[in-house]
């Protein structure tokens, strides 16, 4: 049950705190160390720089998580509240729904007054595309795809590893994701995040498929189009180049009534009929769905715990 109180007192610490600051934000050393790791990396073979890229990887796993382990297994000895409040403290900065809403909610209000060229600027805490010819309607779209995709790797995932894995498992898994946002991606990283990238593939196949099931449940709740949203996340799931995002943001696309569209790369879902386009008002719609999916999945992750430890006892 131990668990159980972790979990609660970490979305509490989420929503009342939000994010701790940088230079204590186990994430911001996360990606510290890897960038001081990888410097110089891509000076040598494709070859090297791929196995050096798994080394890194799995070192700063070892760094974060192994530590983590060990600390809260001392303290669970030593004293019970000391456990749990070490541990929610240390599994809140593994994931963040306020910091998630306040990003999308940043671009939000600055779309409502018509500062388009800072809504673009906003937009660099929600995605990477290059948002300088961005119009109104694309901005919109970026942050509802944003606000679905992080669903999965800003909160259910981490809590999927957490369940099974307790919280060393949600620091791992924080750590693969970091990494495929700091250096998973073509260009300048390309061999030396390889294994990042293909990782957090592997480790979000589970959760993010759960995501998408649950912003489907959420439209229901919220009484939106939940049988567009089954229909279209079925229908353009393979859509995007990732196997994973095109699952949630899919169906975040059909629940809406909207298409999302990254120019040049995927299309999701129907142009609207009869009704306005991509505004304002979609983020807002996007963030009730994605807090009432969260809010779902944390009750079921507390009643899975819940079984376990009367099953087991």
């Amino acid at each position: 049950m131990d668990t159980v109180f972790i979990l609660l007192l970490a979305l509490v610490i989420d929503l009342a705190l939000g994010e701790p600051p940088l230079p204590v934000h186990p994430v911001a050393w996360m990606g510290r160390l890897a960038g001081w790791m990888i410097k110089g990396g891509r000076e040598f073979s494709r070859a090297f720089q791929f196995l050096y890229g798994i080394f890194v990887v799995l070192l700063t796993i070892a760094i974060f998580a192994v530590p983590t382990y060990f600390l809260l297994s001392y303290l669970k000895g030593l004293n019970i509240v000391a456990y749990v409040v070490v541990g929610a403290l240390v599994l809140k900065t593994t994931f963040s729904l306020r910091e998630l809403r306040r990003a999308a909610n940043r671009v939000k209000r600055c779309l409502a007054d018509r500062k388009l060229h800072e809504a673009r600027f906003e937009l660099r805490s929600l995605v990477k595309r290059n948002a300088s010819r961005l119009n109104d309607g694309q901005v919109v779209s970026a942050v509802v795809e944003s606000v679905a995709e992080n669903a999965c790797d800003s909160f259910v995932a981490a809590l999927f590893y957490f369940l099974f894995l307790g919280v060393p498992g949600a620091v791992a898994y924080r750590v693969i994701n970091t990494l495929d946002a700091q250096i998973g991606y073509r260009g300048e990283f390309e061999y030396l995040g390889k294994f990042a990238a293909r990782l957090d593939t592997v480790v979000n196949y589970i959760p993010a498929r759960i995501t998408a099931f649950f912003i489907v449940l959420a439209s229901w709740i919220q009484r939106k189009r939940t049988s567009d949203a089954w229909r279209i996340m079925l229908r353009d799931r393979k859509n995007t180049e990732s196997p994973n995002a095109g699952w949630t943001m899919s169906a975040m696309s059909g629940a809406l009534g909207v298409q999302l569209e990254k120019v040049g790369y995927y299309r999701l879902g129907d142009l609207p009929q009869g009704e306005a386009a991509l505004s304002p008002a979609t983020i807002d719609a996007s963030l009730n769905i994605m807090m009432t999916a969260a809010f779902i999945w944390t009750a079921a992750v507390v009643i899975a715990r819940v079984v376990y430890y009367y099953v087991a006892a």
